[in-house]
């Protein structure tokens, strides 16, 4: 039996996909992998491949919509398939699961799967009143619609999202469907560590690991930072990240001109985020919109307080006052007011850390995430 992954960004396929890659070769399965710009990731191809994994590369743009290149990708997902004859595929991210699901249903593939890891440009503002579709959205709609009614089962990863497909008519009542707690977190890779302290007290010290997209709320942390430095002038905030090529991306100017000013420690691109979240108390995510954020389940399984905000898929990981805080969308006030909550009752730090860690082990054990995942595809 032959199972084909689909996707987008080699870099992230072992961090994100590991485990599940992993529990299905467990269960039998010869795996193939298939995803663009394997020649720019050469550690990652061979990570993959001394894994015992079959790997392929294939034509795809990440972001951008060009007909003809798209066309070329269903082309080239369409021959793997009938070359490799996989007995299963699941496609993640939004061109994987549209162009794999329609190369897959062309090629016969058995049993087809799709999983929404987050909706991204194609969805912005879906939720706003008076919402109206740009073209561009229109069609990725449209392409999503046509995609999902090849699957055997869609899985989601946080029930705002499915209720949206649902709402807008691109889930059909026919097709399967199912929510699972995100990627999922290895609690014992990401164990806890201790707190930064000063004469045995919480240091508060806060952290965004993202890429730089507006969307992942990168902006209304750099403005809550600054009124927090007003006010304190030696907390220390930290940023992980980096200008992605995404219409949303933040300018090289701007990420500039906050280093230049002092509001944080800017670290870049890290392969290994633990040290970071190591050296922090309070991990901080002011996303518009997520599947369910990676990020923020690695700062919980290392026993760290979160700020969220009160969004899609980031609800999903903070009980309000139990593990950290929810705040608004965009309201950058609310977001250093809870803030401002842990450097003026350091012990918060602590009490709330403890009960991220718990919710972590509780709700998004990867492996019980995986096993719910391989059950409902019909593998175990």
């Amino acid at each position: 039996m032959k199972f084909l992954i689909i996707a987008s960004y080699p870099a992230s396929i072992l961090q994100f996909r590991g485990a599940l890659i992993a529990a299905i070769k467990e269960a039998g399965f010869e795996v193939h992998i298939a995803a663009p710009d394997f020649g720019d990731y050469p550690d990652e191809y061979q990570a993959l491949k001394d894994l015992g994994y079959y790997v392929h590369d294939i034509a795809m743009q990440r972001t951008g919509t060009n007909p003809k290149k798209d066309l070329k990708t269903i082309v080239a997902l369409y021959r793997l398939m009938t070359k490799v004859k996989p007995d299963y595929v699941l496609g993640y991210t939004i061109k994987p699961v549209i162009y794999g699901s329609l190369a897959a249903k062309l090629a016969r593939v058995p049993h087809i799967f799709a999983l929404i890891t987050g909706l991204g440009y194609a969805f912005s503002g879906a939720d706003e009143v008076g919402y109206k579709k740009s073209n561009l959205q229109k069609v990725m709609h449209q392409l999503y619609a046509a995609a999902l009614m090849t699957a055997d089962k869609v899985f989601f990863q946080n029930p705002d999202d499915q209720a949206l497909f649902k709402k807008m008519g691109i889930l059909k009542p026919s097709t399967p469907s199912t929510v699972v707690n995100g990627s999922g977190v290895n609690v014992s890779e990401y164990s806890v560590a201790p707190l930064p302290t000063e004469n045995d007290v919480p240091v508060p010290r806060f952290l965004l690991i993202a890429r730089l997209l507006g969307a992942k709320g990168v902006r209304e942390y750099a403005q809550a930072a600054a009124i927090i430095k007003s006010r304190h002038p030696n907390v220390q905030f930290d940023l992980v990240g980096w200008v992605d090529d995404n219409p949303d991306a933040i300018e090289q100017r701007e990420l500039d001109a906050w280093i230049e000013n002092g509001l944080f420690n800017f670290l870049g691109k890290l392969s290994d985020v633990k040290p970071a979240i190591a050296n922090s108390s309070i991990y901080v995510l002011p996303s518009y919109r997520e599947g369910t954020p990676r990020t923020v389940l690695e700062a919980m399984a290392m026993g760290r307080a979160v700020i969220t905000t009160d969004a899609p898929g980031c609800r999903e990981t903070v009980v309000d006052g139990h593990n950290g805080y929810l705040v608004p969308v965009k309201d950058v006030d609310a977001l250093a007011a809870a803030m401002e909550r842990f450097i003026t009752d350091p012990q918060l730090i602590a009490s709330m850390g403890s009960a991220a860690r718990q919710v972590a082990m509780d709700k998004f054990d990867v492996n019980a995430v995986n096993q719910m995942m391989l059950t409902e595809m019909g593998i175990q």
